[in-house]
């Protein structure tokens, strides 16, 4: 059973940047395609940036050319560089496989962007 733990969360100005770690405990780091997610208030969870097991990335048109996904092998983590924040970027971030698998949910972290 894999543990998945955010942090990096935190309140950044528009235009700033942020970087947010999963650590992934378990064989998923070496298994699944390895996502980040976001809800933000009063909306449904979404797909922000998958990276697969190769290093293949993809994100959400919305986020494109402003974050990065990536791997470190040997510390375990699964890293989202935010750059260029934006009000909209305002979230609870969490990290998952793509396609998620429930008991995977962690509590997220959160990211506030003010103007």
């Amino acid at each position: 059973q894999a543990q998945l733990v955010e942090s990096g969360g935190g309140l950044v100005q528009a235009g700033g940047s942020l970087r947010l770690s999963c650590v992934v405990n378990g064989r998923a780091f070496y298994s699944y395609v390895m996502a980040w997610y976001r809800q933000a208030p009063g909306k449904q969870r979404v797909l922000v940036a998958s990276i697969s097991t190769h290093g293949i990335t993809s994100y959400a048109d919305s986020v494109k050319g402003r974050f990065t996904i990536s791997k470190d092998t040997a510390k375990r983590t699964v890293d989202l560089q935010m750059n260029s924040m934006t009000i909209e970027d305002t979230a609870v971030y969490y990290c998952n496989s793509n396609p998620p698998v429930p008991a995977f949910w962690g509590q997220g972290t959160q990211v506030t962007v003010s103007s």
